[in-house]
């Protein structure tokens, strides 16, 4: 589906061109967006995907867009060294940490969009919000356990550091590629793509996006989430007949 949307892609952002200005009289109506898929789907030998977003506005402007994962409680833990053995010494639990994050924009974000802008609408790791107990950590402790957070999610891949690109075809035409690693988290996704002219957001679009398991993927899955005890049982099962048939075998050997 990519693919083939990629190969029209050109004649289909002519069709938004020719479109927009009937369109863009519509005083809320400054940013049409769309994904070439809503579905990221998890199959067998998954190794990644890309996801091709395009869209128009209705003056020259820039574009912003930011993608997050569900949110979901992370724990993190401190390790130090006690009596020459390494330990957990300390823990934070985060209530809501968004399971992925990435950014695209059409410029460097500190010339594109006004300060208080990128902080509101979280454009950029720095502006990413990651609340913390406050009872629990003051500014300066929290913020060591935010960025020791931030460091695990991109060594997962989990996190983009870079902010990607936005490319316009012109100056009202654009396409940004959302590229998904192969451990992506599943769960329901937010696409939110931001116009802006002279750093002020003018127009904003959400489009959501599914990532999922799919096939025998899925039903794996959804047989040791909802079985577990019995998918426990089967695997112990597994293992005995498959260590029994490989002993066997060099036995005779």
């Amino acid at each position: 589906m990519t693919r083939l949307l990629r190969t029209v892609l050109p004649g289909l952002l002519a069709l938004l061109l020719v479109v927009l200005p009937v369109r863009s009289t519509q005083p809320n109506e400054p940013l049409v967006a769309d994904l070439s898929e809503h579905l990221v789907a998890i199959t067998m030998g998954f190794a990644g995907s890309e996801v091709l977003l395009f869209g128009a506005v209705d003056m020259p402007g820039d574009v912003v867009v930011v993608v997050q994962g569900p949110k979901r409680e992370v724990r993190m833990h401190r390790k130090s060294r006690v009596l020459g053995i390494w330990m957990n010494t300390a823990s934070m639990t985060f209530a809501a940490v968004p399971s992925y994050y990435a950014v695209n924009a059409s410029g460097p974000l500190d010339q594109i969009a006004l300060p208080q802008v990128r902080a509101r609408q979280q454009m950029g790791l720095e502006h990413l919000e990651l609340p913390l107990p406050r009872a629990k950590a003051s500014p300066n402790v929290a913020e060591a356990w935010r960025d020791a957070l931030i460091r695990a999610k991109a060594r997962e891949g989990h996190y983009h550091a870079e902010v990607g690109k936005v490319r316009f075809l012109g100056q009202r035409l654009f396409r940004a590629d959302i590229r998904f690693p192969a451990n992506v988290p599943t769960g329901s996704y937010t696409v939110e793509t931001y116009y802006l002219r002279d750093g002020r957001v003018v127009g904003a679009q959400t489009t959501p996006l599914m990532v999922g398991k799919v096939g025998v993927e899925a039903e794996i899955h959804d047989f040791a989430y909802n079985r577990a005890s019995l998918y426990g049982l089967v695997a112990i099962t597994i293992a005995l007949v498959a260590g029994w048939a490989a002993h066997s075998v060099f036995r005779k050997t």
